[in-house]
């Protein structure tokens, strides 16, 4: 498993991991780009989502390597992007993006294309053969953005509360590195049904 942070793909971006002390550097971006909270959950980030973000635990009894939460910061320091990422979420090789958030102002520019695949380059060098994420159905700019990333759409999870909002979220999946759909569901079981009790 690497220790390494993914390099910025973007040469004047540099990545640091954020950790509870950069909360209120993570604050500001969310407090200066509301467009992820609103189509997510339907209103602003709240007061505590950047040491949420950063401290907030995995279910229990969800086994995983270790939670990255990675800012891209400019040389004014401030972030501009930023992704949650578990490694060997639920099963080793099983990397899954929470959180990936690219300022508003960047939207249409590539960097999110460009950020994302140096996320799935480093996470293939540290031995990921899957990449999975969930994406709350009717945010469109998301499903469009991870459908044209090559994931697909493999259950959907009804009922989950964000903030104010009860939504579906839609598991998605993308093998890399030679890995199969049939693989993944080998290992990750859960992810073959729509039964929500699992």
């Amino acid at each position: 498993m690497s220790t390494t942070l993914p390099a910025s793909p973007i040469p004047s971006l540099q990545t640091l991991e954020l950790t509870s002390a950069q909360a209120p550097l993570l604050q500001r971006f969310f407090d200066d780009n509301p467009a992820y909270f609103l189509a997510t959950s339907g209103e602003a980030a709240g007061p505590n989502e950047a040491i949420e973000e950063i401290t907030g635990e995995l279910p229990t009894g969800w086994s995983f390597t270790k939670k990255w939460v990675i800012g891209y910061q400019d040389p004014t320091g401030s972030l501009v992007a930023m992704a949650n990422v578990v490694s060997d979420l639920l099963a080793s090789s099983v990397f899954h993006v929470g959180t990936f958030i690219v300022a508003t102002a960047r939207h249409g520019s590539g960097d999110a294309q460009a950020l994302y695949r140096s996320l799935e380059r480093w996470a293939v060098a540290s031995g990921a053969t899957f990449m999975r994420l969930g994406v709350v159905q009717g945010n469109a700019r998301a499903e469009r953005f991870w459908a044209s990333e090559g994931y697909v759409r493999v259950r959907d999870r009804p009922g989950i509360p964000m903030g104010p909002r009860t939504v579906t979220v839609q598991v998605m999946v993308k093998p890399i590195a030679g890995g199969s759909l049939e693989h993944y569901f080998a290992l990750v079981p859960r992810d073959r049904t729509d039964d929500d009790a699992l």
